[in-house]
């Protein structure tokens, strides 16, 4: 049989949502972030093991993409992923929230089955 043919009689593969967005907040505090105290730099998100639940979202700054980061660019602004941290994180937004004595970053994982009490971690 052809490859053309088989081609055919194949099932279309369906496509993988995207590793992460940003919400329009998100990107416009990221932006001001770049252009002031840490122009130059990228934020890098991982996950690494920690609270009652067993895994939290942990962000640094770092100069430049490691061997290890996949680039995530969405409204003009670009991430780093930790790849051990991307299966966890397919189809996450990435927001940005100010409340009356708190701003930061929020994550809406689409993967998280459970969340600790106090919000500080979260399983798959």
């Amino acid at each position: 049989m052809s490859d053309a043919a088989n081609t055919e009689t194949r099932p279309a593969r369906r496509a993988l949502p995207p590793l992460m967005t940003l919400s329009d907040t998100a990107a416009e505090r990221l932006r001001g972030l770049y252009t002031s105290g840490h122009a130059g730099e990228l934020l890098r998100i991982s996950v690494s093991p920690k609270g009652c639940s067993g895994m939290s979202y942990t962000m640094s700054w770092v100069a430049e993409p490691g061997p290890g980061d996949e680039v995530v660019t969405d409204k003009g602004v670009t991430v780093l992923v930790d790849r051990k941290a991307s299966l966890f994180l397919i189809g996450t937004v990435m927001d940005y929230q100010t409340q009356k004595l708190s701003a930061g970053f929020t994550f809406v994982n689409p993967n998280e089955k459970g969340r600790c009490g106090c919000g500080e971690s979260f399983h798959v």
